[in-house]
């Protein structure tokens, strides 16, 4: 029982669907409580380093950028342990509108490679950046990189993709003008629609209720936005 609640729990579609109802429909009294969100933390985090997690808003802004980018490095928690962030219905719909006539694409943190590899089977020429030491046995190519500071010349990738990541860069401006830089045709980025609260289990720092709040911050002319399975997903034209 306890294998098949975790197994549901780790569910992209299932746990969004929690937190969509926890974050909309549950009293602010109790939404913004330490102590009632306490074991929902204890059981994300696995009952590890709780109370920093609980108080990472806080605490964010006296990190330095080594500290951060090694704390990501060893993140673990239940939802980790996916394959990707992206519901079922978000990436049916990335695949169907991303360029097909375009060659090369960068999944900007890329994680564990989940739709560099889906690139790959569709014939392009895929690679990879994140934070992580270099990935044994891709079929695409990887680069340890920071997303305020991409290692790539410019205008380097027909496509530049960045999915769940935005809502965790502190710079989050600087990372979107580096994902700008380096995309010759088009730009695919994926946001969830959250409201904010203190208490999130994710790490967030960045929250997107609306979706003017990522179209203003991108600043491209040429550009659709869709909300799609609790995700936004912007795609915009260079």
């Amino acid at each position: 029982m306890f294998r098949f609640i975790r197994k549901l729990i780790i569910n992209r579609s299932f746990t969004q669907t929690i937190s969509y109802l926890i974050d909309n429909f549950l009293p602010p009294i109790l939404r913004n409580n330490k102590y009632f969100m306490y074991p929902f933390f204890y059981f994300a985090y696995k009952g590890k380093n709780v109370d920093y997690f609980m108080n990472f808003k806080s605490l964010l802004y006296t990190l330095d950028s080594a500290t951060l980018e090694k704390l990501y490095q060893n993140y673990d928690t239940i939802g980790t342990e996916r394959e990707t962030d992206l519901t079922k219905k978000s990436i049916k719909y990335f695949i169907k509108h991303i360029d097909k006539n375009s060659k090369t694409i960068l999944d900007v943190a890329c994680g564990k490679g989940f739709l560099a590899n889906k690139f790959v089977k569709m014939g392009y020429t895929v690679s990879g950046v994140d934070v992580h030491e270099d990935k044994k046995d891709t079929k695409f190519s990887y680069t340890k990189g920071n997303i305020e500071n991409l290692p790539f010349e410019d205008q380097s990738f027909d496509i530049v993709t960045s999915t769940h990541t935005l809502e965790h860069i502190i710079d989050i401006k600087k990372a979107v003008n580096e994902i700008k830089r380096i995309a010759k045709k088009q730009i695919i980025i994926v946001v969830p629609c959250q409201n904010f609260y203190y208490y999130t289990l994710d790490m967030h720092i960045h929250f997107f209720p609306q979706k003017e709040m990522l179209t203003s911050l991108i600043g491209l002319e040429t550009y659709s936005i869709k909300k799609v399975g609790g995700d936004w997903i912007y795609i915009g034209k260079k």
